[in-house]
């Protein structure tokens, strides 16, 4: 039963600073069940070696970072989580929007010969990703997998655990890869001269948004903890 203005309000004065003014209204939401749920995350691109030793590019939008530790989410299948298990190393590469054409050429490319059985239809097999995108690679210092020179941010990274999800029945088909970022590379343009700190007025990651590719806008507000 839903509660009267009267209680809600009554239920909100008894919480120290509620926010009145934000309270959802009643039938303001609608239940749905969107086919995915990509509500707006960077795109990366992560290099790999395969197991003939030549670099792979996977392109993703499921990763997120908390002090030095990047963890990724990749399909099961995925080839670039195969290597990931074997070599134990990548380089993550966060593009800009400049960059938006060479992710969209690497989108429905696989390293992986054949293409996994459900993406035969709409993936194809590139074993040179790096030529197919117009991209180059450029050498790391603390990995194998090489860094890609067009992206202003690069981090070099290891790999430290890969999970199986207990959640089913999604987690039978994507595996959670931890990783500990070892080197961070980041293009003169975007960093605050004579600091270690990223200029966020000068860095726009290219983001994915249900399955759409944005830039960031202007600067609305600042944290608290806003470095500068």
């Amino acid at each position: 039963m839903q509660p009267s203005t009267g209680d809600t309000e009554t239920a909100l004065d008894a919480t120290p600073n509620a926010a009145h003014d934000v309270a959802p209204v009643a039938g303001e939401h609608q239940g749905i069940w969107p086919s995915i749920l990509y509500f707006g995350t960077p795109i990366a691109l992560v290099t790999t070696l395969n197991a003939d030793g030549t670099p792979n590019i996977g392109p993703m939008s499921s990763a997120w970072a908390l002090g030095y530790v990047v963890v990724m989410g990749w399909e099961s299948t995925a080839h670039t989580l195969a290597n990931l298990q074997r070599e134990r190393e990548c380089t993550i590469n966060l593009p800009g929007p400049d960059l938006v054409e060479q992710v969209e050429i690497l989108a429905p490319l696989t390293g992986r010969n054949p293409p996994a059985a459900h993406k035969a239809d709409t993936f194809r097999y590139e074993p040179d990703k790096f030529s197919a995108a117009g991209l180059t690679p450029t050498i790391s210092e603390t990995v194998k997998p090489p860094r890609i020179a067009q992206c202003p941010l690069q981090l070099e990274a290891k790999v430290t655990a890969i999970h199986e999800p207990a959640t089913r029945p999604d987690g039978e088909y994507f595996r959670i890869v931890e990783t500990h970022v070892q080197r961070v590379h980041a293009h003169p343009s975007i960093v605050k001269p004579e600091t270690s700190h990223i200029d966020p007025q000068q860095w726009s990651p290219l983001l994915y948004v249900f399955r759409h590719y944005f830039a960031t806008g202007q600067e609305i507000a600042r944290s608290f903890r806003a470095e500068d």
